[in-house]
């Protein structure tokens, strides 16, 4: 018997491969090794050959390789026991002119190494066959019944050290078993692909139908080849992988592109012409590892985010972002209905967003996730949660479609606030607003309101403590993100409820304890303010205290209107965010205030219609 151990990590360059044989009586297990080794068969044989290593250059997969001997004689039983509890591929050799060592391939080796290998991580075996060269006839013939009993042996090699014959395809075999091995692919006894092999391909069947119209086209199946094997198909080719399907299976082929069970049904066949390397080519581009799960290295790309810094998504994400919406959108109504949301998140593992989502973005009057909220949400997650945020796109092939080495390429780390500060600009486009105030104060309305929405058309079952959208500053498109309760933000709104006598104490409290001495803009709401304002039980009025610490006079807000509620606030809120060096100054000009809104409209009639102007041309 021979061991193969494997320490490969696919993500680096460094694999090597570790061959154990150990002393089975008489069947040339020794003279294998050496004859590999020196191309020719040994005069002599020794009990055991010392440690050979095999420099990658020499191998067949290019993998430098470590083969150690074993022996009865010399070795304890414990010593073997070790090495088989290390390896990634064993093969276990038997003479073919020996039916007694055929024999102890089922009777001992297997359930020895079953005995001392995890159930549910069986290392793949190779039955190697030796001295055929003794022999006019072939092994085969009794070997097959035992590779169909036992379904962790990959494949049987029949070899002979004396003429050379397949001994360096024998270690091929061994090499291919630890890197492109069959077991999490294939079930021999159902003939058919594993559900996780199918799950996977599924996954990067819809990344790579770039239109989601179910179906492979020319242009698709040569995205897929350019990616995986970095060579497009030549048209005759192309035809041909379709005519081997349409031989096959009546639906593989449709509109002369491939369907899914047309995709899965060319892995099936890899398979089974014993090329699971391509297979394995394809799954390993697409991010997954041997266990068919998605790597920790493609899922979390390293990113470094100084301190006081914020992430973003860039150019390139947002157009990404905005093509796999444009795909899901089926109806192009510019909104995803729930059943264009599962869609576009099959290539999740599990669902992301949940039912608060639709009370953190603006949705129709359907309740329907648009255009503008999508991508709003990626703002948020990208904001809060970069990591989360990488996972996401690697969900969705980012880095596969856009050809870049990682999700970290979408990634914007902005500047220090600090250094922007200093400068009185900034390049930032995400801008985090921090809303206080008493229980009742109107908290919920004002985020509520951010998205469009008054008292009769919130939903107050799926609570959100976030709400974002886009206002616009000087003709430029900025995402304010609005968040109850929290310290660190770009500005702050301190809201009260004009009606309730008690509320606008906890602002003032607020505000004394935390950004008295702070360089970050506060705003005072006076929400609710269509009811009847009562006087404030505190020691200034809400005017005086204003005044006092030199902020803006009270903000007049409702969302207890007919209509939809204004933006005007919101676009002031996130001027200031930008420019905070100007709140206590310029912001107080009306002027100021009127262009920065002016231009908000105008910009947001303009965005949404060259949007619609997109998906016509589409």
């Amino acid at each position: 018997m021979g061991i193969i151990r494997s320490l490969l990590e696919l993500k680096n360059k460094d694999r090597i491969v570790r061959i154990l044989t150990n002393k089975t009586q008489k069947v040339g297990k020794t003279s294998l090794i050496m004859s590999l080794v020196s191309e020719e068969f040994p005069d002599e044989v020794p009990l055991r050959a010392e440690e050979i290593t095999i420099p990658a250059d020499v191998t067949p997969e290019r993998v430098p390789t470590h083969i150690v001997d074993y022996s009865e004689a010399e070795q304890s039983e414990e010593q073997l026991y070790q090495e088989i509890s290390k390896a990634n591929v064993i093969c276990i050799v038997y003479s073919v002119n020996s039916k007694k060592s055929i024999e102890k391939v089922t009777s001992h080796w297997i359930p020895l190494i079953n005995d001392r290998t995890d159930k549910d991580s069986r290392v793949p075996l190779i039955l190697v066959g030796n001295k055929s060269d003794l022999v006019e006839h072939s092994s085969m013939e009794t070997i097959l019944p035992i590779m169909n009993q036992f379904q962790d042996i990959e494949t049987c090699v029949e070899c002979s050290a004396k003429n050379l014959k397949n001994i360096s395809e024998l270690f091929y075999y061994a090499q291919k078993a630890v890197l492109h091995p069959t077991g999490p692919l294939y079930c021999p006894e159902e003939k058919e692909l594993k559900l996780s092999c199918i799950k996977a391909l599924t996954r990067i069947f819809k990344i790579t139908d770039l239109d989601n119209d179910g179906i492979l086209n020319d242009n698709e199946l040569n995205f897929f080849q350019r990616t995986c094997f970095n060579t497009p198909l030549a048209p005759q080719a192309l035809e041909d992988v379709k005519n081997v399907v349409r031989r096959n299976m009546a639906d593989g082929v449709k509109d002369n592109g491939l369907t899914l069970k047309g995709f899965l049904f060319l892995h099936t066949l890899f398979i089974q012409r014993g090329r699971h390397e391509t297979t394995w080519t394809v799954l390993r581009r697409f991010g997954y590892d041997d266990d068919l799960e998605l790597t920790q290295e493609y899922l979390f790309p390293i990113i470094k985010i100084p301190p006081d810094c914020t992430t973003e998504l860039n150019h390139n994400a947002y157009l990404f972002l905005q093509s796999v919406f444009d795909k899901h959108d089926k109806d192009r109504d510019c909104a995803l209905s729930p059943e264009e949301v599962k869609d576009l998140f099959k290539v999740f593992p599990y669902m992301p967003w949940g039912p608060d989502v639709n009370n953190t973005v603006c949705t129709n009057d359907k309740g329907w996730i648009t255009y503008q909220g999508y991508l709003s949400q990626w703002t948020l997650t990208t904001y809060l949660d970069v990591q989360r945020s990488l996972e996401y796109l690697g969900y969705l092939g980012y880095s596969i479609v856009y050809e870049q080495e990682s999700q970290a390429a979408a990634i914007t780390v902005t500047r220090s606030k600090r250094i922007d500060l200093q400068k009185k600009q900034t390049q930032r486009s995400v801008f985090r607003c921090n809303v206080f105030g008493a229980a009742g104060s109107g908290k919920s309305g004002f985020l509520q309101a951010f998205l469009g929405r008054n008292l009769q058309v919130s939903d107050k079952t799926h609570k959100s403590y976030y709400a974002i959208s886009t206002t616009y500053v000087y003709g430029q498109e900025k995402y304010l993100l609005v968040r109850s309760e929290e310290l660190a933000c770009d500005v702050v709104c301190l809201v009260y409820d004009v009606n309730d006598p008690r509320s606008f104490e906890y602002c003032a409290k607020v505000y004394k304890q935390y950004f008295i001495d702070s360089k970050t803009p506060c705003v005072v709401i006076a929400a609710k303010s269509d009811l009847h304002e009562v006087r404030q039980h505190y020691s200034l009025s809400p005017h005086d205290f204003c005044r006092k610490h030199k902020l803006h006079p009270p903000q007049s807000f409702t969302c207890n209107t007919t209509t939809v509620p204004t933006k005007d606030l919101y676009t002031r809120l996130t001027t200031m965010a930008m420019y905070p060096h100007m709140a206590q100054a310029d912001l107080k000009n009306s002027t100021f205030w009127l262009r920065a809104s002016l231009g908000a409209t105008v910009c947001a009639v303009l965005g949404f219609a060259m949007y619609r102007a997109l998906l016509k041309q589409r």
